[in-house]
């Protein structure tokens, strides 16, 4: 039998018949590199196995180059971004809702979920070569909770969400992979979304309960950051109870939405004030993670070339009291033409990196108290929704005096809420899917005063299968029996 040689730092599969040009089967042991079987005896290689796992999710698909960043896609498919006539018309065919079979790259995280699914499995495999104990519970509670991770979020883009409609759950899910196979090629869709969602939070509940606790490094899972992704997958689920049960656990772990006085520096440093789990980010990986929304800005001035920019309905939505408006948009002209440019993602003046080298926030203590909001109004727990709004609202405004709703002003609030705090942060597609809402643009143009070319798509029916993102044509030649989304 062939013997496997792979440098751990550089480990690259795919599974579902998909192999990257780092892996290879080869004849003889290399003077550089060992065996895979023979590397995964000593703790420092697992270790290195578990940063590979949490590296791979900035890479491009997920976080990293302008096509199919995550950063941008679920914004700019929705009402939250309008193309720039000026800019370079990148991701245009996911702003039209071009979707189809033959560009499933357009959004390139099917297979790059998949290969940080590869790499989180590695150290699971040889997981029984490590003495039980603390160490070896700590290196699979990680493992672990970034395979759910990326599982969930494949679930959510590719499949329907358990609260988007009534036959949500018995429907077409994703393979979920727990083992380290690349050579695998006849994966097959054989669960149901509900099944899904099981695995996912069966990984993270024993994730929560093994891990060893480091607050402090917000570039791995800690107990807070699990227990808010169990927030997001419980509300995604419309399982609500659980949904407040692990949210409020987080939050007693990690009580700060990002105070007022930090949370320009949050995007602007590498301030981590409310901040659940960053992907790490640096000059000498120089992952231009930015670079999906511009060219050319700088931190004090100057003009910004603009791939996508903000419509004036949203931009409006942002009181001048509100912080996050400075900290998200800036309002300046290119060649003549003021638009209003998404900044989020653009500088780090803290760690000196260089333009849209930033470090990717995958999880903020914010999106928590939105999703114990919105899950204890649905419970009918209006007063535990309004303490967690007012808590949220009085670091983002100033002055600001706390108001108490009901019904469906309430709702509205939090809806609007989540809409300001997680703009440009991969979360507007999935709120008009996960509810069953129709997506409607508003009809506007580019420019600040709304006038300009308005998108050619302007409504998306909750009933449109292009909900469910195709699979990538590539995946199905070399997995045959891997079954394509129906509308494609």
């Amino acid at each position: 039998m062939k013997n496997k040689i792979l440098k751990i730092s550089i480990l690259s599969v795919f599974t579902l018949g998909v192999l990257t040009s780092c892996e290879r089967e080869l004849d003889q042991v290399s003077y550089s590199q060992i065996p895979l079987d023979e590397a995964m005896t000593k703790e420092a290689n697992f270790t290195q196995a578990i940063n590979g796992a949490y590296s791979a999710i900035k890479g491009s698909g997920y976080f990293s180059t302008d096509t199919g960043n995550q950063i941008i896609v679920p914004d700019l498919t929705t009402d939250n971004l309008i193309v720039n006539p000026q800019g370079r018309q990148s991701n245009f065919t996911a702003y039209n809702w071009s979707f189809s079979s033959n560009n499933g790259s357009v959004t390139g995280l099917f297979t790059q979920a998949y290969f940080v699914i590869s790499r989180a499995n590695v150290p699971l495999k040889y997981i029984s070569n490590l003495p039980a104990g603390t160490f070896r519970n700590n290196i699979e509670g990680h493992a672990r909770a970034v395979r759910a991770a990326a599982h969930f979020d494949l679930v959510r883009a590719y499949c329907k969400i358990p609260t988007q409609s009534a036959d949500a759950n018995a429907s077409l899910g994703i393979p979920y992979i727990t083992e380290f196979n690349p050579l695998e090629n006849n994966v097959t869709r054989n669960l149901t979304v509900a099944q899904v969602y099981d695995n996912i939070i069966s990984d993270l509940n024993f994730a929560v309960n093994n891990i060893t606790e480091n607050p402090a490094d917000k570039s791995k899972f800690s107990k807070a950051a699990i227990y808010g992704l169990l927030s997001r997958v419980y509300l995604y689920k419309g399982d609500y109870n659980n949904a407040i049960t692990a949210g409020n656990a987080s939050i007693a772990l990690s009580p700060s939405v990002g105070a007022r006085a930090n949370f320009t520096n949050i995007w602007a440093s590498n301030n981590v004030d409310g901040v659940l789990l960053k992907i790490l980010n640096s000059t000498q990986e120089n992952v231009t993670v930015g670079v999906a929304y511009q060219q050319g800005a700088t931190a004090t001035a100057g003009s910004i070339r603009s791939e996508y920019v903000v419509p004036k309905s949203l931009n409006d939505l942002y009181t001048t009291t509100d912080i996050r408006k400075s900290a998200y948009i800036r309002t300046a002209s290119y060649q003549g033409s003021q638009r209003n440019h998404v900044i989020k993602w653009a500088f780090n003046t803290g760690g000196g990196t260089p333009l849209n080298v930033v470090e990717p926030k995958y999880l903020r203590t914010a999106e928590v108290y939105l999703n114990v909001a919105e899950a204890a109004f649905k419970s009918g727990n209006e007063t535990l929704a309004n303490s967690l709004l007012n808590t949220l609202k009085a670091q983002r405004y100033s002055p600001y005096v706390s108001v108490n709703l009901t019904g469906a002003a309430l709702n509205a609030e939090i809806m609007l809420q989540r809409r300001l705090e997680l703009a440009f942060e991969n979360d507007r597609f999935y709120t008009f899917k996960r509810l069953g809402l129709t997506m409607q643009r508003t009809g506007e143009g580019p420019n600040v005063d709304g006038t300009g070319t308005a998108s050619v798509v302007q409504t998306i029916l909750p009933s449109d299968t292009r909900w469910q993102w195709p699979i990538p044509q590539s995946t199905i030649n070399v997995t045959p029996a891997f079954q394509q989304n129906p509308g494609y």
